[in-house]
């Protein structure tokens, strides 16, 4: 089967062309005969164009390699192996949101056809794919799992602005519901990394390793963002602590700050949600969620008192937040926590400006109804540097320049040199 794809008898179809599907299917495209689907007219639109607006293949071109972008799903008639790369966010009360999986699911059950594979890279809780996912497919299709298709899950792992660990540089989980499944599977994404392949014992081997790799993450930064409180509390300067302590050989160099965006702070309420399922709740997962999860209304709460101490009526009080995205140097605002301490200030009664030179202005207003201004010009009581750009980084003195006299600049991630900074300005980091 895997030299049918090889020769380009056969063709892959990626569903949904994002931060996840778009990589992948470039990086399959240089070795097979490939389909991009998305139901995003726009999305396909630009991409016809040879335009990513995530960024992550600025200077790529990748229409060279001849992928068919489409998003009339007819066109899926034509693929046997479809990979499944959609969202799977969590819900307003934290649980996890199968929606578009489901209907991506259903989508393929319309074309799949016997002896085709589908694989998922979608971050679920175990058992999701063979659970939820094949049922859908099997229904909408007529045929059975694992007899007439076969099913496989890979987890993605896709770090957004990372050129360093890139799709092809990295180890790839693979896995199938059946030995030949995993195998082919194997086949297919060792061919863009070089056979870096790690072929997993189960479909839920593979689905759980997924969720631990970002809670684990999750809950070192967690414990970051306490230890964070406690120094704070003491008047003892985190990022110096965590100099002091990096000179050890085995101290995992986590750091404070704001834990948003679609991975870290979502994956582990898949986890949490399965657990509790199965009748065990776990305590330490949902601690540290709850830790990362406040900490933009804390560092709100923070740059108030400093305000108040530096003598200026909170209530009508100038701020300015640099940077909206989740991370840095990437224009996704998926889960941003910054959103949290914008609201915050807002409710405290200040007016607060927002600049993000990567955030698309549209996308921003429709999602939080937040409108960024181009330029930053006026002079401000609060300046928070909450997302370290590299463009803010290359200007930071410009961006403290507008800081009033005695007014707060508040550095989130501590990367400003404490020795370039104004005699008459109150700072403060995590």
């Amino acid at each position: 089967m895997f030299k049918d794809f090889e020769k380009g008898v056969k063709k892959i179809a990626v569903i949904g062309l994002g931060y996840v599907g778009m990589p992948l299917l470039y990086h399959l495209s240089k070795h097979f005969k490939t389909i991009g689907f998305d139901l995003k007219k726009e999305r396909i639109e630009e991409l016809k164009r040879g335009i990513d607006s995530t960024g992550e293949l600025n200077g790529v071109d990748f229409l060279k390699y001849g992928i068919e972008f489409s998003s009339d799903e007819n066109i899926l008639d034509e693929a046997s192996l479809f990979i499944v790369a959609v969202p799977t966010p969590i819900d307003n009360h934290k649980l996890p949101d199968l929606r578009a999986l489901l209907s991506a699911s259903e989508t393929v059950g319309r074309h799949i056809k016997k002896g085709d594979t589908v694989v998922f890279e979608s971050t679920v809780y175990p058992t999701c794919t063979m659970q939820e996912c094949a049922p859908v497919i099997e229904k909408t299709s007529g045929l059975k799992a694992c007899e007439d298709f076969f099913v496989g899950y890979s987890p993605e792992r896709i770090n957004p602005g990372d050129k360093v660990h890139t799709l092809d540089k990295i180890a790839k989980v693979v896995s199938g519901c059946t030995k030949e499944t995993a195998e082919f599977l194997a086949k297919i994404y060792g061919k863009i990394n070089n056979d870096n392949i790690f072929i997993a014992e189960s479909i839920e081997t593979a689905e759980a390793a997924k969720v631990i790799e970002n809670t684990q993450r999750d809950l070192n930064i967690a414990l970051m963002n306490e230890l964070s409180k406690i120094f704070n509390i003491m008047g003892i300067n985190t990022y110096a602590v965590l100099e002091a302590a990096k000179t050890k050989w085995n101290f995992l160099p986590f750091e404070p700050g704001l834990v948003g965006g679609h991975c870290i702070g979502v994956d582990p309420y898949y986890l949490t949600y399965k657990a509790q399922e199965v009748g065990y709740h776990p305590e330490v997962i949902l601690a540290g969620r709850r830790i990362n999860d406040t900490m933009g209304e804390y560092v709100a709460k923070e740059s108030v008192k400093k305000l108040i101490k530096s003598g200026r009526t909170v209530l009508g009080s100038k701020a300015l937040v640099l940077g909206i995205t989740f991370k840095e140097n990437v224009p996704d605002i998926r889960n941003s926590k910054v959103v949290d301490i914008v609201r915050e200030l807002k409710d405290f009664g200040l007016n607060v400006d927002v600049h993000d030179p990567l955030a698309y202005k549209d996308e921003v207003k429709r999602e939080y109804g937040i409108d960024l201004i181009d330029e930053p010009k006026d002079r401000y009581d609060l300046v928070i540097l909450a997302v370290k750009h590299e463009k803010f980084l290359k200007n930071i003195k410009d961006f403290m320049e507008l800081t009033d006299k005695n007014g707060v600049f508040v550095d989130i991630k501590g990367v400003v040199d404490k020795n370039t900074l104004r005699d008459d300005i109150i700072y403060w980091s995590l």
